[in-house]
């Protein structure tokens, strides 16, 4: 055998030897890569949740302080407000507790309250203690959630 020729044979058997490792690296390139899509879709759907849960929130902290704001202005009637989410709502209430029962998912089954003179213990001065408790559920969540907002009419 000639040199061209052993030197030839033992490229052969690298070839060999190496044969299928261009697809082993890709695969595995494939793997990493099909990781990283699963976990942006992951993180994707955590933010649609977190985002759907402030929009709640927030809509439950905007209704409260709705009612609030009719609170003050009928400062004379606070009694006419009271709720405690059984049964249906008095006259005052009627609109706002509809606004609250279509604007948050589960709302109709987890009714808001207002609690007029809650506390009971409040120097005259400081004024009427009035609490706010408005109830959601998202479908996906077997949570109640809950804002509470507490105010001072005097």
């Amino acid at each position: 055998m000639t040199p061209l020729q052993i030197r030839m044979n033992q490229s052969r058997g690298k070839r060999r030897s190496q044969s299928g490792v261009m697809m082993l690296e890709a695969l595995i390139g494939i793997l990493i890569f099909s990781l990283g899509i699963l976990a942006m879709v992951g993180m994707q759907a955590a933010a649609i949740s977190t985002t759907s849960d402030a929009r709640d929130r927030t809509e439950a902290s905007n209704l409260a302080a709705d009612i609030v704001g009719e609170l003050w202005l009928d400062r004379a009637n606070l009694v006419n407000y009271v709720y405690d989410g059984s049964g249906t709502p008095p006259a005052a209430l009627a609109n706002w507790v509809t606004r609250v029962e279509n604007a948050l998912p589960g709302a109709a089954n987890n009714h808001p309250t207002v609690t007029v003179g809650a506390s009971g213990t409040l120097p005259a001065a400081v004024g009427t203690e009035v609490e706010v408790v408005v109830f959601w559920q998202n479908p996906s969540d077997p949570n109640v959630r809950r804002f509470a907002m507490t105010a001072y009419i005097n």
